[in-house]
């Protein structure tokens, strides 16, 4: 009797191992330790371009993790009740895993990230990739660490464009008087009262009906934003003007980022950068498309020629000293102008 309970203790300890070799393997096979499930939130609709890249970055991570991270897209700020600053606290609390969120609403807590959005600081597109994948650009992500946020990286945005239902706009003198919504942030308050508009701090929220009810005249936003807010309903014109950048940081809590194993780090950062490229060039097909569809519904649309785009310039450099205020950070903000060209 006792050698059979030898045998039998034999066989169920050879089993065990072999479970627990089999778990080993697998684990090494996918190089990422135990399965981990993340939530990301973004604060736009499902189907607008952060949330269209979030979601393709939680397939890129999954397939580069052989499944072991799993990352559910929240759109729409549900997780948040749609409140930015509170994201920005909850991400750093812990109680949102993951979050992007506009480099322009970070400004609220580390005031150098408002020299992303100053008015015609880079000159392209290209300009701008080069700013935020450069040593200015990780300074900025890093900075974010004093929030308890692990930055993993940027993805664009598209610049901002002007609507109105008045004129076209071709020279800063064509906004003389009209009223023009902006988001309440005295880098845009600064720049537009420059021109001559009257500067009407709003929520977006409010947008749509302020326009239709013609309390204000015009709005400033991505042409994406144009289309899926359905603006092109109340406005006529829309001046191709690109007078804005903006980012999204692409955020993880911390603490949650620490107990994640390397490889696991390692994918989310390599992914993150990954998608940069992927909106890009999803964001530029989305920018034709939506202009055809605007001419379509009968927006007028006129594009600034380099000549035009120079007179705006030369307003906001008119405002430099008070976007250096608003940096806080003389310094940087002078490193900033030099790496653009725009050095005072």
């Amino acid at each position: 009797m006792k050698k059979f309970l030898s045998v039998v203790l034999a066989m169920v300890l050879l089993l065990a191992v072999s479970a627990c070799s089999s778990t080993t393997s697998g684990e090494e096979k996918s190089g990422s330790g135990k399965k981990v499930t993340l939530t990301l939130s973004t604060p736009d609709p499902d189907g607008a371009s952060v949330s269209v890249a979030a979601k393709e970055f939680a397939k890129v991570v999954a397939e580069k993790s052989n499944g072991s991270i799993e990352i559910k897209v929240h759109p729409n700020g549900t997780l948040y009740g749609g409140d930015p600053a509170a994201a920005v606290k909850q991400l750093g609390a812990g109680s949102l895993d993951m979050l992007v969120l506009s480099t322009s609403l970070y400004a609220n807590f580390i005031p150098e990230f408002s020299a992303i959005s100053i008015p015609y600081l880079f000159d392209d597109k290209d300009q701008f990739v080069s700013f935020l994948n450069g040593d200015l650009g990780a300074e900025l992500l890093d900075s974010v660490s004093k929030l308890k946020i692990q930055g993993l990286g940027y993805w664009t945005r598209d610049f901002r464009q002007i609507t109105n239902s008045k004129n076209p706009i071709t020279k800063p003198e064509d906004l003389k008087g009209i009223k023009l919504r902006v988001p309440n942030n005295p880098l845009w308050v600064e720049f537009f009262k420059g021109t001559g508009a009257v500067t009407t701090p709003m929520d977006f929220g409010e947008v749509y009906n302020a326009l239709q009810l013609k309390t204000i005249d015009g709005q400033e936003n991505p042409i994406g934003v144009v289309q899926t807010a359905k603006i092109y309903e109340v406005q006529e014109y829309l001046t191709m003007s690109n007078h804005m950048a903006d980012g999204w940081v692409v955020g993880i809590n911390q603490s949650k980022f620490k107990n994640l194993t390397e490889e696991q780090q390692k994918i989310l950062t390599e992914a993150s950068e990954q998608i940069q490229g992927w909106a890009l060039d999803y964001d530029t097909k989305e920018a034709k498309a939506a202009v055809e569809f605007l001419e379509e519904e009968g927006v007028k649309i006129n594009e600034l020629t380099k000549e035009q785009q120079q007179l705006f310039v030369e307003v906001s450099k008119k405002a430099f000293p008070t976007f250096k205020g608003l940096v806080k950070d003389d310094e940087f903000f002078d490193k900033v102008l030099e790496f653009v060209g725009k050095s005072e």
